[in-house]
C-alpha cells in the first residue's frame, strides 16, 4: 500500500462491513459524506478508538439532502444516536444509512419504523403517535376530524389485543398488508 493515508485500519473497516450491508468502498464513500457534513469536526483519521466518538451535531446531519425535507428527520436522528439527542457518530450514521439502505432486511426497516414512529418512546404506538405520524407525513394538511378518523380506522384493524395501542408484533402486521410501505423506506448511498 505504500505511502497510502488511510482513514480506517483494515480491522476498522472489516468490522463496519460486518455490521452493516455496506462494502469497503461504500463505507469510504459514506464516511467522506459523513466528513462534508462537518470537517472542522470530523477528524480525517478515524484510526484511534476516540475517535469514532466525535458526533456531528444534529444540525449539520440534517443539511443532507435525503433528509433536508424528510417530516420525520428529528426522530430520524433522534433513534440513531446513541443517546437520543440527534447528534451522530460515524458509528450511528452508518448504522442508519445501513438501514436506509436497499439490502437492509424489512425485518430490521419495519423495527427502526417502528422506533421512528413510536413519538413518546413508550415501547408502542398509540393515538398520540399515530396522530404525530399522520401529521409528519401529510405535512399537517388533514383536519383534526379526519386525523382522528385515520387513527381510529388503524387501530379497529391493527390494534388485535383491543389495548388501544400497536404493539410491534401488530405494526408489522399491519405494515405487512401495505407492500410499497417499506419500499420508500431508503436512502440511496
Amino acid at each position: 500500500m505504500g505511502n497510502k493515508q488511510s482513514v480506517f485500519t483494515e480491522s476498522q473497516l472489516e468490522t463496519y462491513q460486518d455490521c452493516t450491508f455496506f462494502t469497503s468502498k461504500e463505507i469510504m464513500t459514506l464516511y467522506r459524506r459523513f466528513h462534508s457534513l462537518s470537517p472542522d469536526l470530523v477528524p480525517t483519521d478515524m484510526k484511534e478508538d476516540d475517535k469514532s466518538l466525535i458526533k456531528v451535531p444534529y444540525e449539520d446531519i440534517i443539511n443532507m439532502s435525503e433528509l433536508r425535507e424528510n417530516p420525520f428527520k428529528r426522530r430520524i436522528c433522534e433513534v440513531f444516536s446513541e443517546d437520543g439527542d440527534g447528534s451522530l457518530s460515524f458509528d450511528d450514521f452508518l448504522d442508519m444509512m445501513s438501514v436506509f439502505s436497499d439490502s437492509a432486511p424489512t425485518d430490521l426497516k419495519a423495527y427502526y419504523a417502528f422506533h421512528i414512529y413510536d413519538f413518546d418512546q413508550d415501547k408502542f404506538l398509540g393515538k398520540y403517535d399515530l396522530e404525530q405520524t399522520l401529521k409528519c407525513i401529510t405535512r399537517e394538511e388533514l383536519k383534526a376530524s379526519e386525523v382522528q378518523l385515520i387513527v381510529n380506522q388503524v387501530l379497529h384493524e391493527g390494534d388485535l389485543d383491543d389495548d388501544g395501542k400497536l404493539s410491534y408484533i401488530e405494526f408489522e402486521h399491519v405494515i405487512s398488508r401495505a407492500p410499497d410501505f417499506l419500499s420508500l423506506f431508503h436512502i440511496r448511498v
